[in-house]
């Protein structure tokens, strides 16, 4: 009894020290996962145990996003996650996405999991329009993204066709244009085909290294007021503050670079810029909503503590995952390097295979063409002794005729006529037999004569069987053919060998070796720019090439920006267009906030200019 007692109160205890849990699920661009959370766990937690499960160490760049009421908002890292004002139906569902861009994927982006994500959701940005991208970019993107999923080009493979069910340009682009998909297919393949040799992330970072040059990339968008009362569009990036006109979200009327602003106040809903350069006015506007409010506050906060950190040495974490990617880059390269003289020498012996098989073919036709060619000659051979056959006796069928025509003449000679007439008549028809005779005579010695030319052409036709017969036994009597698979010759000794049985790849990196390394990206770097070059041709060649398709009537506002923009001679890189509308334009410096930021605290620095939130 007392050990029954025992056990059930164990088992209670038990049961009540487990912790109470709700179900979390979460969104990447490319999958979903489902967590089971802790009632007391915080956003952090959460956050990190996503960032694990992803292998993800670049967390800085991302965020979990959930909707409330039409508006955008972001998981506190330090406030509870049921705390928050997200639906209690579980399960409770986030959307983890990248909250701040960089301002050079190819620098900051270290990790492929991080190019990965970021590519993925540039690219729906700038299908699903959130992103303005021209006509002739979208294109090359298009085949960028193309090159990322299917791997090299290969015509055998990718038939005309292959890309009727992929999403690859934004629908403005193709109803701008009278053309059919598949002229679009035929215009990315063709840029596609010259990706040759690209791996996944090489493809998906050149996409990006393209995306961010344009005008909208990065840039969270909300409505504002100024002091006047006057609606604008405030952008928040990894660059800075822009105002923009509500029907020109490309070019900003203004824009305050983070090292330019001395501090921003907010205050309610106000919010106050006050640039480095007291000569510039300070800026005030507007917001519309309190929950607003804190997302733009929390956007200023992380983009400037980036654009600072971007400005300092890199943390020991980051020295350490940028060689680690750099040690992976050079393996992955003598391994493509590896792979690409294996296949190298795989096409050759497949190309030596079909020219032995294709010679061997030759000389099977050779020899039937022989046989034939025999085979022919012996039925001639044949027909011309059958033909001088019956010549030859007709020649004696002739010869016995004149004899007989001979007798009959003698006959008739003998034959004594007593009339003068008959005596007439008997030379006229002796004067007939002669000449008949002398006819005969001669069609005789003429069918001897075709007898003896029919029998010097049966030695002709003999002869060339007998060369016939000596040229086929030279064609079977040759030497015999090389091999038919050629064992392909042994790597050169300074391959690193590679084992695809064991558990684990392992490499040793020589000093040659990397100096090599060294000096093939070197070389990369001049023919990348070559490329860059070669790329800019192509689409402005593209360019002129489907302005003649363009129907003007469906150009919407952005592209007539766009348009203008370049015709001004404006070019579409962000950095130069921010450059041109920031009031002054200083060196970097290096900021230094003393404490974290949040609304209702006054935060001073001295000397070192930085983004300061003070009570109105």
């Amino acid at each position: 009894m007392a050990g029954a007692i025992a056990s059930r109160m164990s088992f209670s205890s038990l049961k009540r020290k487990q912790p109470k849990t709700f179900t979390v699920r979460i969104v990447t661009m490319d999958a979903e996962m489902e967590f089971n959370c802790e009632m007391k766990w915080k956003g952090k937690d959460l956050f990190d145990l996503v960032c694990r499960t992803l292998g993800l160490r670049e967390t800085w760049f991302f965020g979990l996003q959930y909707t409330i009421k039409d508006t955008v908002a972001w998981l506190k890292m330090d406030k509870k996650v049921l705390d928050h004002d997200v639906s209690k139906d579980e399960p409770v569902t986030f959307l983890f996405l990248a909250k701040f861009y960089p301002e050079n994927a190819e620098e900051e982006l270290v990790q492929e999991i991080t190019q990965h994500l970021f590519f993925l959701q540039v690219k729906k940005q700038i299908l699903d329009e959130k992103i303005y991208c021209p006509p002739e970019a979208s294109v090359l993107l298009a085949s960028y993204a193309v090159q990322a999923k299917y791997g090299d080009y290969d015509p055998s493979v990718h038939k005309r066709g292959f890309l009727a069910q992929e999403e690859l340009l934004p629908k403005r682009v193709i109803n701008l244009y009278q053309m059919t998909p598949e002229m679009w297919e035929e215009r990315i393949t063709a840029w596609y085909a010259e990706h040759r040799g690209r791996a996944r992330d090489e493809a998906e970072m050149e996409y990006l290294k393209i995306a961010q040059d344009l005008e909208m990339y990065g840039v969270n968008y909300f409505t504002i007021r100024n002091k006047k009362g006057t609606e604008l569009l405030l952008g928040v990036d990894a660059l800075g503050l822009h105002i923009y006109d509500p029907e020109n979200r490309l070019t900003p009327k203004i824009s305050f670079p983070w090292n330019e602003i001395r501090n921003i106040s907010y205050s309610d809903k106000e919010f106050t810029i006050k640039p480095l350069d007291k000569k510039i006015d300070v800026f005030k506007f507007n917001s519309s909503k309190l929950r607003v409010n804190k997302l733009i506050l929390q956007l200023c906060i992380g983009n400037h503590d980036l654009f600072m950190r971007r400005r300092k040495a890199d943390s020991l974490e980051v020295q350490q995952m940028k060689a680690q990617a750099r040690e992976e880059k050079a393996r992955k390269q003598m391994e493509r390097q590896r792979l690409a003289r294996e296949k190298q020498m795989r096409e050759e012996a497949e190309r030596t295979r079909d020219e032995l098989e294709r010679r061997l073919l030759q000389m099977k036709e050779e020899a039937t063409m022989a046989n034939e060619a025999l085979m022919r000659s012996e039925e001639t051979a044949d027909l011309l002794a059958e033909k001088a056959q019956i010549t030859e006796e007709e020649a004696k069928l002739l010869a016995q005729k004149a004899a007989e025509a001979e007798q009959e003449m003698q006959r008739i000679k003998a034959t004594a006529i007593r009339t003068e007439e008959e005596k007439r008549l008997m030379e006229q028809k002796v004067l007939e037999a002669e000449v008949l005779a002398l006819k005969m005579a001669e069609e005789s010695e003429r069918r001897a004569k075709e007898a003896d030319q029919l029998k010097q052409d049966l030695q002709e036709a003999r002869e060339a069987e007998r060369r016939a017969k000596q040229k086929l036994l030279e064609i079977t009597t040759k030497s015999t053919y090389p091999p038919m698979n050629p064992i392909p010759a042994p790597l050169p000794p300074d391959i690193p060998s590679f084992n695809l049985i064991g558990d684990s790849l392992s490499f040793d990196f020589k000093d040659t070796d990397m100096k090599r390394l060294s000096m093939e990206i070197e070389k990369e770097k001049v023919e990348y720019m070559e490329k860059s070059k070669h790329l800019q041709e192509q689409l402005n060649e593209l360019k002129t090439e489907i302005e003649a398709l363009k129907l003007k009537e469906r150009e919407t506002a952005l592209d007539i920006l766009h348009n203008e923009n370049s015709d001004r001679g404006g070019t579409s890189s962000k950095h130069n267009t921010i450059r041109k509308s920031s009031p002054r334009q200083k060196t970097y410096l290096h900021l230094s906030p003393q404490s974290r930021l949040f609304p209702g605290t006054l935060y001073v620095v001295t000397g070192l200019p930085s983004v300061i939130l003070t009570p109105a």
